[in-house]
């Protein structure tokens, strides 16, 4: 059982916010949803990708920042490309794989490459790494792995 449950806060988008990421995501499903007696959801519970949420329609009072996001592990280019394009949708594209979506949600859309790389023993090539990623928007796999292998200037 899951102990730990992230709780989004909308203002008014809760249900339309739930539809789009259950949309997104494999084994995911809308749970529950409350409803006010006029019909307008107050609360929704929902899986992505097998991982529980909370949704709250909580008014205006709290707007999303930067200093929570989720992150997204792309295994492929492919996946990364469709995330990217997807979530970014009526939001906007950050730089080093983040984005935020339309409701404001920030969101990392990385492949873990990216970690191994950069951790690697040898400094020259974890650096060339890091220096790729901070002239990226979108995470491009392949250019990572040239910058790893030296194979473009930093």
């Amino acid at each position: 059982m899951q102990k730990i449950t992230p709780f989004l806060w909308f203002d008014g988008q809760a249900e339309e916010a739930v539809n789009f990421y259950t949309s997104m995501f494999k084994d995911s499903k809308v749970v529950n949803m409350s409803r006010m007696p006029d019909g307008k959801v107050i609360s929704a519970t929902f899986l992505l990708n097998g991982q529980e949420f909370m949704a709250l329609n909580g008014g205006p009072m709290f707007k999303f920042t930067e200093a929570i996001s989720l992150f997204v592990k792309c295994e492929t280019q492919s996946e990364i490309d469709s995330m990217w394009e997807k979530l970014s949708e009526g939001g906007s594209k950050g730089r080093c794989g983040w984005l935020k979506d339309k409701f404001g949600l920030s969101w990392q859309i990385i492949p873990p490459i990216l970690g191994e790389l950069m951790g690697d023993k040898d400094p020259a090539k974890s650096q060339r790494v890091m220096q790729a990623m901070l002239k990226m928007d979108k995470i491009i796999i392949q250019d990572l792995k040239d910058a790893y292998e030296g194979l473009v200037k930093a």
